[in-house]
Formats: C-alpha cells, sequence, structure tokens
C-alpha cells in the first residue's frame, strides 16, 4: 500500500509519497500540466490511496484521476489545518503532512458529488453570476441617478417604460453615454440569463428531489435544484442538525468556566446552501403562516437579520425530512404562537 499526499497549486504541485510503514520514499515536486499528471498517475501502483486539499482548482486533478483505479481522498482544509497545525508550513511539510494523515486514518474528507452534479452546480452558479452582474449593472445607473438627485418611478430600472424615463431625462452627456451602456450591457446579459434559466428548468424538470422541494413554499425549481445539488445525497448527514451546521446556519458557540455564550452563525460549508436559503425565506414567509409566525417572533426580540436566519435554519430543517422521507411539504394545522406586540409589527 502507498498514500501520497498532493500539495496542489496552479502551476505546479509538491508530492511526497509513504510507504505502510510511515517512511517518506519519495518527495518531489510536478508541473500541473495535463501531460505530467497522467503520466505520474498512470505510473502509481496498484491500491495506492490519494490525499488532495480541496482547494479552488481540486476539480482538474480529480477529473484526471477519476478514469483510473486510485482511491482519492479530497481533504477538508478547515478542519486538516486544526489537526495538522504547524508554526512552519510550506509545500514539502503540507504533503508529507497530507499523507501521514491519510495513512493513519485521521483525514478530516470532503464530500465529493459525481460528475453530474458537478455539472449542475457549475451551470446554477452560473446564472448566480450573471444575475449578480446584472444587478450591479442597476446599482450603478441607480449610482448616476442619485449623483443627480434623482430617484427611478419604476420597480425595474432596465424595463421599457424606466428606460424610456432614462432616456428623457436632462443629464450630462456623460451620464447618458453611461447609462446606455449598462442598459446595452444590462440586455445582453438577460438574454444569457434567460438561455441558462432554460437549461436549468429542464435539469429540474428530470430532477425528482427538485420537483419535490417546489412542494415548499418558497422554493422554486432553480432554488430547489441548487439545494439538491449542494446537499448531495441527503443520507450523508445523520441528523438535520449536521445538515444546518454543512449550510453554516448554526450559531457558534463559546463554552469557558462552565458558562456558554452563543455566538453569530458560523457561516462555515456550502455558502451557495446558505445563500440561496436565506434569499428563499423571505418567501417562505410569505407563503406560510408557520414561517411567518417564526418570523415575527425572532423579529421581534432580534431583528430582520437575525429573524430570516432563523426561516432560512428552520427551512433547511423542513427540507432534511422531505427528503430523507420522500415526502411533499405539508402545513402544520397550527402556526406557531406568536407575541401580542409583535402582531401588529
Amino acid at each position: 500500500m502507498q498514500y501520497v499526499g498532493i500539495d496542489f497549486h496552479r502551476d505546479s504541485s509538491f508530492i511526497s509519497e509513504m510507504d505502510e510503514d510511515g517512511t517518506v520514499a519519495r518527495e518531489f515536486k510536478l508541473s500541473n500540466d495535463r501531460e505530467s499528471l497522467t503520466d505520474y498517475v498512470s505510473g502509481l501502483v496498484p491500491d495506492t490511496k490519494v490525499a488532495i486539499e480541496a482547494t479552488c482548482n481540486w476539480y482538474y486533478f480529480y477529473e484526471l484521476v477519476e478514469g483510473h483505479d486510485i482511491d482519492v481522498t479530497l481533504a477538508h482544509p478547515l478542519k486538516t489545518k486544526a489537526i495538522a497545525s504547524a508554526r512552519i508550513m510550506n509545500d514539502k511539510i503540507s504533503s508529507a503532512t497530507l499523507a501521514y494523515l491519510l495513512r493513519s486514518d485521521l483525514l478530516p474528507a470532503a464530500y465529493i458529488p459525481d460528475r453530474e452534479t458537478r455539472d449542475t452546480k457549475e451551470i446554477l452558479r452560473q446564472r448566480a453570476f450573471l444575475v449578480s452582474m446584472r444587478t450591479r449593472l442597476k446599482n450603478r445607473v441607480q449610482a448616476i441617478l442619485s449623483k443627480n438627485g434623482l430617484s427611478c418611478p419604476y420597480t425595474d430600472i432596465f424595463g421599457k417604460k424606466s428606460l424610456r424615463w432614462l432616456t428623457a431625462l436632462d443629464l450630462r452627456p456623460c451620464y447618458h453615454q453611461a447609462i446606455g451602456c449598462y442598459a446595452r450591457l444590462a440586455d445582453v446579459f438577460a438574454s444569457e440569463i434567460k438561455m441558462v434559466t432554460e437549461t436549468i428548468e429542464s435539469f429540474a424538470i428530470e430532477n425528482p428531489q427538485a420537483r419535490l422541494l417546489d412542494t415548499h413554499p418558497g422554493i422554486s425549481y432553480y432554488s430547489g435544484l441548487l439545494i439538491t445539488s449542494e446537499i448531495g445525497t441527503i443520507h450523508r448527514f445523520p441528523s438535520h442538525g449536521q445538515l444546518c451546521s454543512f449550510g453554516g446556519l448554526v450559531p457558534s458557540l463559546h463554552a469557558s468556566g462552565g458558562k456558554v455564550r452563543r455566538g453569530h452563525i458560523t457561516k462555515q460549508g456550502s455558502k451557495w446552501l446558505r445563500w440561496i436559503l436565506i434569499e428563499c425565506s423571505k418567501h417562505a414567509v410569505n407563503g406560510s403562516p408557520h414561517y411567518e409566525a417564526l418570523y415575527k417572533r425572532v423579529c421581534y426580540k432580534h431583528g430582520k437579520g437575525a429573524a430570516r436566519i432563523a426561516v432560512a435554519r428552520k427551512m433547511l430543517k423542513i427540507i432534511y425530512y422531505m427528503l430523507k422521507r420522500n415526502e411533499p411539504f405539508q402545513e402544520r394545522a397550527k402556526p406557531m404562537t406568536t407575541p401580542a406586540s409583535a402582531r401588529g409589527s
């Protein structure tokens, strides 16, 4: 049995090979071009185990290795640092530490979704990026209006009525040119968003879990597909608490001297899962009396931000049981009680 630790970077990697006795047999630097990596992987002995940290470019290496008979473990970066912290750390030490932890069965592994799920994630994140860029263009136009003491009377600043209104404004040429530029770019983004949305919709129709989540208030085919792709298989989470922790929606805990203090949410795990649930929470509040009651109760004590997080966490708990039991959303017979002082707010 051979254990290989790879400290993977953009242009090159440092590799440490360790035998069953824990002796480092070979250490070297390897270029990350496709030919060099493929030659190295092809020359590995059978039953080799490889550990690589879950950096932003791990897809590239993993998909090269995927076709070979090699056991690859994706190391959780945060938890690996907690176990293998050192005052002096370089590529050589990092790769050797990965190999040692892998050999000792102490390596905290990150989840590796299948290729279909990875491709779905890429398309979903592509749409999120396009939408964020269009929003930035809207904000630029709003900034120009603010510089001139104006406010758009229409909801969609790039709508037909709004564009006619913007064109008729008595502004300096530099502002008219900028607004025209942003409007044309927004039109391109809208066209691209439409195309990728159609692709996502076809994926959601073929995904039974996404269709199941579509029965939940505030969740559409897009958000349902994003949630299921980020979660992966629900059976890897023994409880709803672990799923909420994966979404980074649980409060941090500080315990000392017998006293326990709860802090802000951890924001660890999947940022995309956390983002989409918080976005969907406001729609869930409008679609369910139970979420509405929860929102008002928490909002009364802690404010709107904490209330949206509380609703998002509750949504994720219910989503866990929906996927676990393969059951559609069911509204409870009686909503949770709300403080009298919060009902009129």
